[in-house]
């Protein structure tokens, strides 16, 4: 039954509490519309110009990931002010919270490992999806990348899971640009200044052909004879491409240069032993010419 005194109370509840917690309540609303808005606006600072789906995606991921921060730590603030307000003693509700949080802490060590790592790769922009890269001892294309790991497919198909706490070292292979290095054993009897000459003949038919001049971007790059081997000299070279096509372009290369080896009589060595029959007075030696013939004929 309502008394007057009753009454009274909770008339004095409402004008001094009451209205605090609606106070209390409309800052929260106005925090909560602010980190909406902050978000947004981040998203457009992320994106840095660019307008690709992938860059869009980055912007969005990061954008995302600081609103949900921002409404935790205002959530958290209203409930320890409104907790504050209502005369709860918040001493042994944050003890508990702290006990919670530090056991919650222990047991997922790993999760947070991996999400404050993706986070700086996503935000440091390392991996999109597409590019082809090299992480934790596995390389493929990119298929997803999220706070929690990085989904790589091989060339074989083979799908892997990555950790984004396990990735310490990112090898991009397909950032911006693309190169592939060639190593080109020639014989040691061969003109190396021809070989050359022939590299770059077959780099000017390449870039005029229709089908690789838009994956071409600079002309080769002859760096030299590199190393002498066993067998033979090795010239390096190096071709620059758009990202992802250095693979195909140098397929296609290799397979020119070993019909244009072929037509102009260049040695592709391989290993052989060169035998010695003694030495002369003189020291001076000459090699063993050796010939194996069937003259039985099949079964001799």
């Amino acid at each position: 039954m309502l008394t007057p005194e009753l009454i009274e109370k909770a008339v004095a509840w409402l004008i001094a509490t009451g209205l605090k917690l609606l106070f209390i309540i409309a800052i929260i609303l106005v925090l909560l519309r602010v980190c909406r808005v902050l978000s947004r606006r981040l998203e457009k600072v992320f994106l840095k110009g660019r307008e690709d789906e992938e860059s869009q995606k980055r912007a969005r991921t990061l954008s995302n990931l600081v609103n949900q921060f921002l409404r935790v730590v205002v959530l958290v603030i209203a409930v320890i002010t409104i907790l504050g307000a209502l005369d709860i003693q918040i001493a042994p509700v944050l003890a508990t919270a702290g006990v919670a949080g530090l056991a919650v802490g222990f047991a997922a060590q790993s999760l947070i490992k991996d999400v404050i790592n993706g986070f700086f790769i996503i935000l440091w922009d390392q991996i999109r999806v597409g590019d082809v890269i090299s992480v934790a001892g596995k390389s493929g294309a990119v298929e997803a990348i999220s706070l929690k790991m990085t989904v790589l497919r091989d060339l074989g198909g083979n799908v892997h899971y990555i950790p984004n706490g396990l990735i310490d070292i990112v090898t991009n292979m397909t950032r911006d640009f693309s190169r592939f290095v060639f190593d080109i054993g020639v014989s040691y009897f061969e003109n190396v200044d021809e070989v050359t000459g022939v590299l770059r003949k077959i780099d000017q038919e390449l870039r005029s052909d229709p089908a690789f001049a838009g994956d071409i971007l600079e002309p080769l790059e002859v760096l030299g004879l590199d190393r002498f081997a066993d067998s033979a000299v090795i010239i390096r070279a190096r071709i620059t491409t758009r990202p992802g096509r250095q693979w195909a372009v140098a397929r296609e290369f290799n397979r020119r240069l070993k019909i244009a080896f072929d037509r102009q009589g260049i040695s592709i060595p391989f290993p052989h032993l060169t035998m010695f029959v003694g030495q002369d007075k003189s020291g001076q030696s000459k090699p063993l010419s050796v010939r194996i013939e069937n003259a039985g004929g099949p079964g001799n």
